[in-house]
């Protein structure tokens, strides 16, 4: 049965009916402001015939302004038992437009939910935000925008220029696959409960030249080299993969440490890498 959208409970109403507070073991700060939650939208460009993703919709207050979007389809990716039963009595609302899904994200191939044109919009569980993130980089084309809510600390380090003090491993792989930009930072008294720390709101745009899988591989391990022992000189850090042949072959100064390098110069090591090991 189809109910009349006027009839939907208060967002209130909802978590209070479900007992729904946040669970620090998930990761969970809820965002309630409706206004927020609109201006997230806004962020993520025109909806218009797109198939919305969340991830970790909790009490579904993101979720309610991209169902008053013009998004086709949106599907909401749970694992909260509380926050599913708050789910699943939004669905009758929005029979046509919402899915419910209950996964662990991480474990689920999100592109085979919906078709292209697709996006991911979220306010992302704090503990796994990041290895989320890298797994849908792998993805490359199959998304068009990710917009996406970190702690602001690590939006920091997904959009860190060389030589800053968040440039890192994480910089280089997302930098060298999207173009990635800190659009809203959010106060923690916007949330329920306050985090400790501000939170920040990118949006992650593949480029149209993606890496192949061996690549992308190969990158994760020059990366994972030179940003493992960051203080050491690139020809100490990258010692156990062949350094010295790899800097010598791209004419990088050996005494360089890992955040002084671009991604320009970080491909060309990974391509160095993966020709090398092929």
């Amino acid at each position: 049965m189809t109910l009349q959208q006027n009839q939907l409970p208060s967002l209130k109403e909802s978590i209070n009916k479900y007992n729904l507070h946040a669970k620090k073991s998930l990761g969970q700060h809820f965002l309630l402001d409706p206004m927020i939650n609109q201006q997230i939208i806004a962020l993520a460009g025109d909806l218009t015939n797109k198939n919305v993703v969340e991830v970790g919709p909790g009490p579904g207050g993101l979720t309610r302004a991209l169902l008053d979007s013009p998004a086709q389809k949106v599907i909401g990716i749970e694992v909260d038992q509380r926050a599913l039963q708050l789910l699943h009595e939004l669905q009758p609302f929005y029979p046509e437009r919402f899915q419910v899904v209950e996964h662990d994200a991480l474990k689920l191939d999100l592109t085979t939910l919906c078709d292209s044109p697709r996006q991911i919009i979220a306010n992302l569980p704090y503990n796994i935000g990041t290895s989320l993130l890298l797994g849908w980089l792998k993805q490359g084309q199959q998304w068009t925008r990710l917009t996406l809510m970190f702690q602001q600390e690590v939006a920091e380090r997904i959009c860190a220029a060389p030589n800053t003090e968040y440039y890192g491993r994480l910089s280089v792989i997302a930098q060298w696959v999207a173009e990635c930009m800190i659009m809203k930072r959010i106060p923690p008294g916007a949330f329920a409960p306050p985090p400790k720390v501000y939170s920040a709101v990118i949006n992650v745009l593949p480029k149209a030249e993606q890496p192949s899988p061996e690549l992308f591989k190969a990158m994760e391990q020059v990366t994972a080299a030179a940003f493992g022992q960051r203080r050491k000189m690139l020809k100490g850090a990258l010692k156990n993969i062949g350094g010295e042949t790899l800097l010598s072959a791209a004419n990088i100064d050996s005494t360089r440490r890992a955040e002084t390098l671009t991604i320009a110069e970080f491909d060309q090591l990974a391509r160095l890498h993966l020709a090398i090991n092929a």
